[in-house]
């Protein structure tokens, strides 16, 4: 499925481009994915179609996401999603939160994606493009350094 949402994420830039869900599933089955691969992908992304419609929509085009949490506010994950989405997933969705790249609102469509995965824990690639796909739904084009740090193997990364 996610050899699939990169293929979308590439060839579709922005999620208003991306044709409707039938005509892109001819079109992939076209390029050669599997039927499976590809109707997995279709359920994943009409769920997040579906995510993104029951959100506020921004105050402005940036990234000022209306209602926000208090400072005194945290987000509290449930044993289930801390289960499948283990610690690496649930430390990068910290780091991007932190950073102030990922607003209360899409980090909420980025867990609820990731629960709709299979896979228990699902890995941090895999994560990745899901927080990727949820910025293409909403046409948010993060800067270099955050796309750098989606992008990245950092498998090959030494500490310094």
């Amino acid at each position: 499925m996610f050899e699939v949402l990169v293929y979308v994420y590439e060839n579709y830039w922005r999620g208003d481009a991306c044709p409707e869900l039938h005509q892109l599933e001819r079109k992939l089955s076209a390029h050669g994915f599997e039927p499976d691969e590809i109707h997995d992908a279709l359920v994943w992304l009409d769920g997040l179609n579906s995510a993104a419609e029951n959100i506020l929509v921004p105050a402005d085009s940036e990234t000022d996401w209306t209602p926000q949490p208090s400072d005194a506010s945290m987000r509290v994950y449930s044993i289930a999603e801390q289960d499948h989405l283990g610690a690496p997933c649930l430390g990068f969705i910290s780091f991007l939160e932190g950073s102030g790249v990922l607003p209360p609102a899409l980090r909420e469509i980025v867990v609820d994606r990731a629960m709709a995965t299979a896979g228990d824990p699902v890995s941090l690639d895999q994560l990745k493009i899901i927080v990727l796909m949820v910025y293409w739904r909403f046409s948010i084009e993060p800067d270099a350094l955050v796309l750098d740090e989606l992008c990245d193997d950092s498998e090959g990364r030494l500490a310094h």
